[in-house]
């Protein structure tokens, strides 16, 4: 299902996610929004948050899980887009903001497993 190039099979697991999280009653609202502090791969509304998600992907998980690649030094990336992000869009600025991450690796038969953590990265 994935291509060799990795900045395509991130786009390809950012898809899968965006899906499936829409399926869940997510509503996008931005993906792959860039600052100079980082990426946040997904921004969506779940009711009445607003949700910035970080995608993780792994071919296989005998090197850890995907979510086990969410360090520090990434997190504090993520904040930091996050500021960015609300500072750009003051309209968002009063609805309760959570992060959350999404974990897609392959199982043997039943093609990816996806997981989705809410609340994966605390706000400190």
């Amino acid at each position: 299902m994935f291509n060799r190039d990795s900045n395509q099979k991130g786009q390809q697991a950012e898809e899968i996610a965006r899906q499936y999280l829409q399926q869940q009653g997510l509503v996008t609202i931005d993906s792959n929004f860039f600052s100079r502090q980082g990426e946040i791969d997904l921004i969506m509304r779940d009711n009445e948050f607003l949700v910035f998600i970080e995608v993780r992907y792994r071919k296989h998980c005998r090197y850890g899980h995907p979510l086990e690649t969410i360090n520090y030094s990434k997190q504090q990336k993520i904040f930091k887009t996050v500021q960015y992000f609300l500072l750009k869009h003051p309209q968002f600025n009063r609805l309760p903001c959570r992060i959350d991450a999404v974990a897609i690796h392959p199982q043997e038969q039943s093609g990816e497993n996806i997981e989705w953590v809410k609340n994966a990265i605390q706000f400190t």
